[in-house]
């Protein structure tokens, strides 16, 4: 059986953008006779807040988005994620964020700095001098990761080359999202994994993880990012795109239908309820490239127009 998820964070209202991504992760499943979950990506505790949590349940009902079971809470599973982190090669890493950041250092096409492997073979008397609490970071191989992504094709990434040794457990002890994420996904069975394709670099890494602790790998889909006319990734602190604001202004279906025409899955944006899409729903559909959200204004006039 195909067991996909949606797993947003309780940081704030979804917008638009993890609309997008949640309608085709469940569409995907639905088209399959699959099971959908629903995992709350609460690792974040200064960011998490219950009241967003009982608004993500709510606002994806009020889409049509059924989910058949509701994962464990992720800031409940510590000691799962311990378990894992025990089997893994790790050390500690006391480099601090702005060395991290260092402009002489090596940074990958996204900006992020590409870990140079600074505290990587520090002994234990060179690791007594250390005073800030450490992160713990996980030695990775130097050799390819392959993939095929459901959306964007065969990829391959070194992580030696492409991130260095990547952090698993926080300076403050929270283990970290490639870590959780990989624990979750083999728990809860799942088999495909539908997110935004700005976590498409976190990808070989997860499956490196995977492979480590003897775990089923899922197939993965890439999905387009909704972007402002202006270029930038939709955020939730964009309010007027927020659901708090769409709920009052839209009905369910008349988002669901602007989504579905964004998606190229229908030809216009007419007003239609989540469950009619799915005999219509197919991966070949769904483009690559970033699909560029109009403003609140815009949609009322095409609403208006349906």
């Amino acid at each position: 059986m195909t067991v996909g998820r949606f797993a947003p964070s309780p940081s704030g209202r979804m917008h638009l953008g993890n609309l997008f991504t949640a309608l085709l992760a469940w569409l995907s499943v639905r088209s399959q006779n699959g099971k959908m979950l629903l995992r709350i990506e609460d690792l974040d505790p200064d960011r998490s807040k219950e009241e967003y949590i009982d608004a993500l349940r709510d606002d994806l009902l009020w889409l049509g988005l059924t989910y058949d079971e509701e994962m464990p809470l992720q800031s409940t599973r510590a000691e799962r994620y311990k378990k894992a982190f025990d089997q893994l090669p790790t050390y500690p890493c006391y480099c601090s964020r702005s060395e991290l950041h260092d402009a002489s250092a090596p940074h990958a096409s996204d900006g992020a700095p590409i870990y140079a492997g600074t505290c990587r073979n520090l002994t234990e008397a060179e690791r007594k001098t250390k005073t800030r609490p450490p992160a713990w970071r996980v030695r990775v191989p130097d050799t390819a990761i392959a993939f095929t992504d459901g959306v964007f094709g065969d990829q391959q990434e070194n992580l030696a080359e492409a991130c260095g040794d990547f952090i698993v457990r926080r300076s403050d002890g929270v283990y970290a999202y490639q870590l959780a994420v990989v624990c979750d996904d083999a728990d809860g069975g799942v088999t495909e994994v539908v997110r935004g394709c700005d976590l498409l670099r976190s990808t070989a890494r997860q499956i490196w993880l995977y492979q480590m602790l003897g775990l089923p790998v899922p197939h993965f889909y890439h999905v387009p990012l909704l972007v402002a006319p202006d270029g930038k990734r939709l955020s939730k602190r964009e309010k007027s795109l927020d659901m708090a604001h769409l709920r009052e202004r839209f009905r369910p279906e008349q988002l669901v239908g602007l989504l579905a025409f964004l998606a190229k899955l229908t030809d216009t944006p007419a007003p239609v309820e989540a469950a009619e899409l799915i005999d219509v729903f197919s991966w070949e559909k769904i483009g690559k490239d970033p699909i560029t959200a109009d403003s609140l204004l815009s949609f009322g006039k095409r609403f208006d127009s349906v």
